[in-house]
């Protein structure tokens, strides 16, 4: 037996007809194509199916033993439209039923549908493919009118003519420069420099995370919430900490009068950092916690954040500060001030975390939204 199988990779037909595939039958696939005629008339899979059908009839009327189906994947990587359209192609197969052995005759619209070739030979034989080509979209005037729809679409014409339009300006832009007595060089690489990072811009589809942001960092503001301040000082903090840790490098250095080991010099950074990234981290914790607090969302254990962070932050200053001499902006400890420091830090988040505990446990808190 043979199936005339079409093939739509993205599912125009699911999606804009809500036809639910596979479709098997003459009847019904036609059906189905004009349903999507209907809903696009410009989608090409419309000449899919009536192209299934079309050949469904002639090898009919040859006496062969022929069935015709639609068979979809899903509007996704090709991975999982494959793999839909995998799952669709063996319904089909179940639903026949026949005895004899089936092979398939494929109809697509382009190299993209084609990529679930394999797929298809894996379940059965291929004995013929046809890709539906048409005859109009090869005039000119067909070429004018699409290349005139596809630029009066705002997101397609940002995307090809701001690149060409810069391309485009290159050589005059670098002519007036050198009238100006400006290198022509120097203009060159920073047009080149836009175009390559517009690209990068583009492909890599930073445009959804650039948007995204912009509308947290509007969403922050309208509400009201406290983490965009305690956020903003806690960088500073942390830069005010990266200036300090290399002063106490400088420091050590200065005192040690030469070159430090990368063991010493780490642990000096460290040392002049880490107290400015404590106070940076209980300040967005504390900011955290105010906006969880107003949101109804409060738990008594988000009080450990700032428990933790003053912990870790004397277990960092005590353990580079054991390891560096005396220096200006360095407190410089033994061994049993180093156990002392170790013992204070475990406790803090130990006690921290047993008294938030207990208080979540007796006292009531917001529920979650």
């Amino acid at each position: 037996m043979l199936l005339v199988l079409c093939v739509d990779l993205d599912d125009d037909l699911g999606r804009k007809t809500g036809i639910p595939t596979p479709v098997i039958g003459d009847e019904d696939v036609t059906e189905a194509a004009v349903a999507l005629a209907t809903a696009d008339p410009e989608d090409s899979d419309v000449n899919v199916l009536f192209q299934g059908v079309n050949v469904h009839d002639e090898l009919a009327a040859e006496g062969e033993a022929v069935e015709v189906a639609a068979v979809t994947g899903v509007d996704g990587p090709d991975v999982k439209a494959n793999r839909a359209v995998a799952q669709e192609v063996d319904r089909v197969l179940a639903e026949l039923s026949t005895g004899e052995e089936v092979s398939a005759v494929v109809i697509t619209d382009g190299a993209q549908d084609e990529s679930v070739l394999p797929v298809i030979r894996s379940r059965m034989p291929i004995d013929g493919m046809r890709r539906v080509v048409v005859r109009q979209a090869q005039d000119l005037e067909s070429l004018y009118y699409t290349i005139k729809q596809v630029l009066a679409d705002p997101e397609t014409r940002g995307t090809i003519l701001i690149p060409l339009g810069v391309l485009l300006l290159i050589y005059p832009l670098v002519v007036v420069a050198n009238l100006f007595d400006v290198a022509g060089a120097a203009v060159l690489g920073i047009l080149s420099g836009a175009v390559g990072l517009y690209s990068l811009f583009r492909g890599l589809g930073l445009e959804e995370t650039v948007d995204g942001a912009a509308e947290s960092v509007r969403n922050v503001l309208y509400t009201g919430r406290v983490t965009l301040v305690t956020y903003v000082v806690a960088l500073a903090l942390i830069v005010v900490g990266g200036v300090q840790g290399v002063d106490t490098v400088d420091a050590v250095r200065g005192v040690q009068g030469g070159s430090l080991a990368a063991g010493t010099a780490l642990a000096a950074f460290v040392h002049g950092f880490v107290q400015w990234l404590g106070v940076a981290g209980v300040t967005s914790s504390l900011g955290q916690i105010t906006d969880e607090y107003l949101a109804g969302r409060f738990r008594w254990r988000y009080l450990n954040a700032p428990f933790y962070v003053v912990s870790i932050a004397v277990v960092l200053f005590a353990v580079s500060g054991f390891f560096l001499p005396d220096a200006p902006g360095v407190t410089a400890l033994g061994l049993s001030e180093l156990a002392m420091a170790l013992a204070a830090g475990t406790l803090i988040g130990v006690l921290s975390t047993l008294a938030f505990a207990v208080a979540e446990s007796q006292l009531p808190s917001a529920d979650p939204v």
